[in-house]
């Protein structure tokens, strides 16, 4: 083996070993955690809001996920943490909040010594709100009780029939059966009959009988006289 030979298989093995640490660097780099593996959602579900975190990070480190909310004048909220780890395909977390429109998030990560930093950028929520007034039913014209009660029907007992006055022509007409050709008698003979007062029959017998008094005592008495001469 010449040294020329010698010199080209050291150049050779030399690249060789270049080639083979840059190709070990960069795959170490690919599979190192990193911020930019992390993304950061608002959305739905059904009518509540919800902020989910996927972690692409294909080394699958153990990290940690913080959500605040930003508030006016800096203040912020802690609104969870969660833990996750990581896939090719991508890990999904979900931390429930029903956010507001147009509201900001601050996601912050932290993977042992590889990441400690925030999702750049901030979290801004949708313009619409997952639920809107046009989800709340309203009452309809049908349900809605009316302000005045209508009248309920009267209960007092139905009025009695008010028993027909005998009319006058009914009243000075003649009993049923009576002839109307028949004269009606006199008022003061009706009177007469039904009392007796009103005849002159009793005063008739009361004289009589006055008279037959007298007569008998006048009778009485002349005898006795003529007694008494014939004895004289």
């Amino acid at each position: 083996m010449t040294r020329r030979s010698v010199r080209r298989s050291v150049r050779l093995l030399g690249v060789a070993s270049g080639s083979t640490a840059l190709v070990l660097g960069l795959s170490g780099s690919a599979l190192a955690c990193n911020i930019k593996d992390f993304s950061a959602e608002a959305k739905c579900d059904g009518d509540k809001g919800v902020v989910v975190v996927t972690d692409t990070d294909a080394s699958a480190k153990d990290a940690t996920v913080t959500v605040f909310l930003k508030g006016a004048g800096g203040i912020e909220t802690k609104i969870g943490e969660q833990p996750v780890k990581g896939s090719k395909e991508g890990t999904s977390i979900t931390f429930t909040e029903d956010w507001k429109p147009n509201a900001t998030y601050r996601v912050h990560v932290k993977a042992d010594k590889a990441v400690d930093a925030d999702i750049q950028p901030d979290l801004v929520t949708p313009a619409t709100a997952c639920k809107t007034e046009s989800q709340t039913p309203t009452p309809s014209a049908s349900t809605t009780p009316s302000a005045t009660p209508s009248p309920s029907p009267s209960k007092s007992a139905p009025a009695q029939p008010a028993t027909p006055a005998p009319s006058a022509s009914e009243s000075s007409s003649a009993p049923a059966g009576t002839s109307d050709n028949a004269p009606s008698p006199a008022a003061g003979d009706s009177n007469l009959a039904e009392t007796g007062a009103g005849s002159n029959t009793g005063l008739v017998a009361g004289l009589a009988a006055a008279l037959v008094v007298v007569g008998g005592g006048a009778v009485w008495f002349g005898m006795r006289r003529r007694g008494a001469s014939r004895n004289g």
